[in-house]
């Protein structure tokens, strides 16, 4: 069993940044790709980031040279750094990776979410 669990969240003023961590733990052998999500109330889920085991990275539109993905496999963690946070950026971001486990099957898992309120 793998779990994720996000941390970072909260109440930023616009202009303001925040730093999202996951972290990965349980029966892992190897984190593969993993992605940042968000949701607003009443909206899809949509993807914001990016990154795979080698550390090539991909962004929404809409986030491109404000928020930056990175990764730190030997502490199974990967961060989103959101600068210059505008009102649209409020949802709940959500943690997801595929995993493959101590068992040699790849399973794909999602965070609980944390919560980030952008006030203009």
């Amino acid at each position: 069993q793998v779990q994720l669990v996000e941390s970072g969240g909260g109440l930023v003023q616009a202009g303001g940044s925040l730093r999202l961590s996951c972290a990965a733990s349980g029966s892992i052998f190897k984190i593969n790709a993993m992605d940042w999500y968000r949701q607003a109330p009443g909206k899809q889920r949509e993807l914001v980031a990016t990154i795979t085991s080698g550390g090539s990275t991909n962004y929404a539109d809409s986030v491109k040279g404000r928020f930056t993905i990175s990764r730190d496999d030997a502490k199974n963690t990967v961060y989103l750094q959101m600068n210059s946070l505008k009102p649209e950026d409020t949802s709940v971001y959500y943690c997801h990776g595929e995993v493959t486990t101590i068992l040699s099957r790849m399973y794909s898992y999602w965070g609980q979410g944390t919560q980030v309120t952008v006030s203009s």
